[in-house]
């Protein structure tokens, strides 16, 4: 664990140094449980509200689920979401009694200027499996996605693919998937589309914007 009390110069010289520990090759066991994290804002963005969904992987039933609030310390700055949510997110992975075997995050995983987004940062912490699952384009190019559902393309930064612009509704706009930590950019892919039904986001995402939301 490094310090959260840092200023954004600080949190990037963390997010290079913790990169270099990011693991996008597939290093998980048999997945039984699925879990969405995403983060919402009370108070007039004063105090962080995490929230975590753990769902069963095969029904997607949701067996559990944790909330957390703590006082927003970090400033809003695109690439360093991470030290401003994650302190919450840790505080509601402690109140789990199940450990989830893969994480999905709302956000970027190494689909991130400096390849260390929410889900990489978050995974390589708790040492979970993770997943970014983001529904905006933080860095990358790519081609047109075609319509239908399951249709994909490369997304890429310099010469390398960072992940993939995945469409997971026919005619809906796609989703930004990128591995966090212990998965490839395959089985990334074909996880969100495992845990994704009728609609645009999947359902571990979903159940934690509720959550996160308030809805």
């Amino acid at each position: 664990m490094h310090p959260w009390n840092v200023s954004p110069k600080e949190a990037i010289k963390i997010q290079h140094a913790l990169q270099e520990h990011v693991s996008i090759k597939d290093d998980f066991g048999d997945v039984k449980t699925v879990a969405g994290v995403d983060v919402g804002f009370e108070e007039n963005n004063t105090v962080t509200r995490a929230a975590i969904a753990v769902l069963d992987f095969q029904s997607l039933e949701v067996i559990e689920t944790a909330i957390a609030r703590r006082p927003t310390t970090f400033p809003y700055i695109p690439g360093l979401l991470s030290f401003r949510e994650i302190p919450a997110i840790l505080q509601a992975m402690l109140k789990l009694e199940t450990v989830p075997d893969l994480l999905l995050c709302d956000g970027q995983g190494i689909a991130h200027p400096r390849r260390f987004g929410i889900a990489a940062h978050l995974g390589l912490l708790v040492d979970i499996p993770s997943i970014g699952v983001a529904k905006s384009r933080l860095a990358g190019i790519h081609d047109d996605v075609p319509k239908e559902k399951g249709s994909h393309v490369p997304l890429m930064d310099k010469g390398e693919q960072i992940g993939v612009v995945l469409r997971t509704r026919t005619n809906v706009k796609p989703l930004y998937v990128s591995p966090g930590h212990r998965i490839g950019i395959d089985s990334a892919m074909k996880f969100v589309m495992a845990c994704t039904t009728k609609y645009r986001l999947p359902e571990t995402t979903r159940w934690a914007h509720k959550l996160a939301s308030g809805v």
